[in-house]
């Protein structure tokens, strides 16, 4: 099993940054990929960004540029830096790990950016 416990979200003003942390526990081994998705009012999750076990990273096209994942591996943890927040980045943000073709998700954290 694998555990993961997100934080750092909060208001913020557009043209803000915050930073979303995700730290994952259990059996982190055979971890495919690590990422964040979110999910807005009434609409579906999507991807935001994922970083492969090789470090390879795919974003979301609306968040290129401005969103940087990274992790640490010492301390088991993925990161999202959100630069320059639009309202429309107003969502949940899933911490989400893919290992031995089971999926992991946290509870979520609310980023809400105001115009």
């Amino acid at each position: 099993q694998v555990q993961l416990v997100e934080s750092g979200g909060g208001l913020v003003q557009a043209g803000g940054s915050l930073r979303l942390s995700c730290v994952v526990s259990g059996s982190i081994f055979s971890i495919n990929t690590m990422g964040w998705y979110r999910q807005a009012p009434g609409m579906q999750r999507e991807l935001v960004a994922r970083i492969f076990s090789v470090g390879i990273t795919n974003y979301a096209d609306s968040v290129k540029g401005r969103f940087t994942i990274s992790r640490d591996n010492a301390k088991n943890t993925v990161y999202l830096q959100m630069n320059s927040l639009k309202p429309e980045d107003t969502a949940v943000y899933y911490c989400h790990v893919h290992r031995i073709a089971q999926d992991y998700w946290g509870q979520g954290t609310q980023v809400t950016v105001s115009s």
